[in-house]
């Protein structure tokens, strides 16, 4: 298997930029085109002809938990579990804070009757898990990113117990089995939230893709990722039912279940593609966007449509406000997040230094400079 320092210069997937964009336009798809109107009753977000469509853009979720998958365990490698944290943090907080705390504002002057916010919800916010508080989110979207959270736990836990990756295996089939043991009997809350049994097999899938692409070839590897599609397509099909009461839509599982095959399929291929046609610079800003596009297109564009937008005209109002957020996500990558994760990661980096605690063992420090949109 090709080491971490041999290769530097396959540190960019750039299939995933693409991937992910595509995944965050379903999202947006779902949020603007069924839930809105569905889970808020906001008439301003309501495009009903396309909403048989986009209810299955909830999908794009669990690819980002694919992507992640593969992403944390290129990021895991070569890396003590102080460097993994520092990395993960800088990555996510600086713009988390930023993007939050926007829409906390927005929802405050705009939210008027529709929307309310209190300055004790932003400072639970402050700590990503404000359910775990007593407050809401700000947006609901942050349950995703309490999930990514709990996976990064898991991942720095076992680096350093020094089973990851080596035993990534093991750590697999020990999830899964809990995954379905819990599913499938007393189906506990704790144990949905401590062991994300509700999209494991999404970032099983994921951790086994980067094996493959690492240089893996053998029947166990194959034959756990079969596993773990099987039970991703299992997970997703398992939520509809909660899909269905909350939002009185009707789901096909069959599509369902093939919209996770295709997009775990084309999730692989993205990984197998060195280079695209495009400029390397598009390809960047497309991945870069994706997070505070993520954190910022839901509740603050259902808050300007609330207070400011008529119902009529959903459409032409829709389309303006979701240019709008892409645009805000740009700037926000460009001036806000780019910055922000340079300057936390190393100023965590030098204090844990100051404190005796590496960032990279020994072997690996060289590869500290490896670029931040895949191994960051």
């Amino acid at each position: 298997m090709p080491k971490p320092n041999d290769r530097s210069n396959q540190s960019r997937v750039p299939g995933l930029d693409l991937l992910r964009l595509v995944a965050v336009a379903a999202v947006v798809f779902y949020h603007y085109g069924f839930w809105g109107p569905a889970s808020h009753g906001v008439p301003q977000v309501a495009l009903p002809y396309l909403a048989s469509y986009a209810q299955y853009g909830f999908l794009g979720v669990p690819i980002f938990f694919t992507i992640s998958g593969f992403v944390i365990a290129y990021s895991a490698e070569g890396r003590t579990p102080v460097g993994f944290a520092i990395a993960r943090f800088s990555r996510i907080y600086p713009t988390f804070v930023f993007c939050m705390t926007l829409t906390f504002a927005t929802i405050l002057l705009l939210g008027g009757t529709n929307f309310e916010v209190s300055f004790a919800q932003w400072l639970a916010n402050l700590f990503v898990a404000a359910p775990a508080l007593g407050q809401s989110y700000v947006d609901t979207s942050y349950w995703s990113l309490v999930i990514e959270i709990v996976f990064y736990a898991w991942v720095a836990t076992f680096l350093a117990l020094g089973l990851f990756p080596r035993r990534i295996d093991a750590i697999i089939l020990v999830w899964l089995g809990i995954t379905f043991a819990n599913e499938l009997t007393i189906d506990a809350p704790i144990f949905e939230k401590l062991f994300i049994a509700d999209d494991s097999g999404f970032f099983a899938v994921g951790l086994l893709i980067y094996e493959h692409y690492r240089g893996r070839r053998d029947l166990k590897l194959y034959s756990i990722l079969a596993l773990s599609v099987g039970t991703s397509v299992f997970q997703a099909i398992h939520k509809l039912e909660h899909l269905g009461v909350h939002t009185g839509g009707a789901f096909d599982a069959r599509i369902v279940a093939a919209i996770c095959l295709v997009s775990i399929a084309v999730t692989f291929l993205a990984t197998r593609i060195r280079r695209l046609p495009l400029p390397a610079g598009f390809v960047l800003a497309v991945g870069g966007i994706t997070y505070p596009l993520y954190l910022l297109h839901m509740q603050m564009g259902y808050t300007i449509l609330a207070g400011v937008a008529p119902v009529r005209n959903a459409e032409l109002w829709t389309t303006a406000i979701v240019s709008g957020a892409v645009i805000l996500a740009w700037a926000t990558w460009r001036f806000v997040e780019r910055p922000g994760h340079r300057w936390t990661k190393d100023s965590m980096t030098a204090f844990a230094a100051k404190l005796g605690w590496r960032s990279h063992p020994k072997a690996t420090v060289a590869n500290e400079s490896t670029p931040a949109s895949t191994r960051s």
